[in-house]
């Protein structure tokens, strides 16, 4: 493990580039890298991803052991750690670590997907990522207009699940072509002549669109789906929250 640093100043390079890659996504791309807060999410980090290329820890605490040379390990002041944090109470470990690739693979591997359309909302991304990799889906797949995956409330959100579960970001027709490639039907749940109650259908191998709690699915792709599912409720119900139906669907996907 490399020898501590100490810095203590808000106007540290290291410092100043911590803060942009919790508060922007296009830094978070061009950096190639994302944060990684709090002591259990640094844990499943070291755990599925191996050392970070930092690991900041607070003043008075003692970093966690088995990281490589290759990780710059970095002591702060407590105020300094909350500045750095995007969390109004923070803990004593923040990692920044690279980004996985999300490009859509050429070739799909038989399985279950899960595909977003314009979920915006971190906390349900991470929640339905989690949710995803709990059920066995092979992995998330985000249309455009998705919140992004790792944005720090989304990574929170996902409670280690974007460790272990591939995410994935593809425009509509690259995943049509991927999918019809692998021979994966797509579905989606969403209202429409065909729409079969989720529990009489078998979604075992499928790719399933949730879309976004304003609009749904959006129209172009619900015209690319094999069919659609809805969820049996009350009539006075209008929807569920979309982390709610994503969970409901990857049960039947699982089952």
């Amino acid at each position: 493990m490399a020898a501590p640093e100490r810095i203590t100043s808000r106007q540290n390079p290291l410092v100043l580039h911590i803060r942009r890659l919790g508060a922007e996504r296009k830094y978070r791309k061009k950096q190639g890298a994302f944060l990684v807060e709090g002591d259990k999410l640094v844990g499943e980090a070291l755990r599925w991803l191996g050392s970070p290329e930092v690991l900041v820890y607070t003043e008075g605490h003692r970093p966690p052991e088995g990281l490589g040379p290759e990780t710059r390990l970095v002591e702060v002041p407590a105020e300094l750690m909350a500045h750095l944090s995007t969390v109004e109470t923070p803990q004593h470990l923040l990692a920044v670590c690279p980004l996985p690739e999300a490009a859509l693979p050429e070739r799909l591997s038989a399985g279950s997907y899960l595909v977003l359309d314009g979920v915006q909302d971190p906390g349900n991304v991470g929640t339905i990522w989690r949710t995803a990799d709990a059920f066995g889906a092979d992995a998330l797949i985000l249309l455009p207009g998705c919140a992004d995956p790792f944005s720090p409330k989304t990574v929170r959100a996902s409670m280690g699940a974007c460790f272990r579960l591939p995410v994935w970001a593809a425009e509509l027709d690259e995943l049509t072509g991927r999918l019809d490639q692998a021979g994966i039907s797509l579905w989606a749940t969403a209202l429409r002549d065909d729409t079969a109650d989720v529990r009489a259908v078998s979604l075992r191998g499928t790719a399933v669109v949730i879309g976004s709690e304003g609009r749904g699915v959006s129209d172009r792709t619900l015209a690319c789906c094999a069919g659609t599912v809805k969820i049996p409720m009350r009539t006075r119900c209008e929807s569920l929250n979309a982390a709610v139906a994503a969970s409901v669907v990857l049960w039947e996907m699982a089952r």
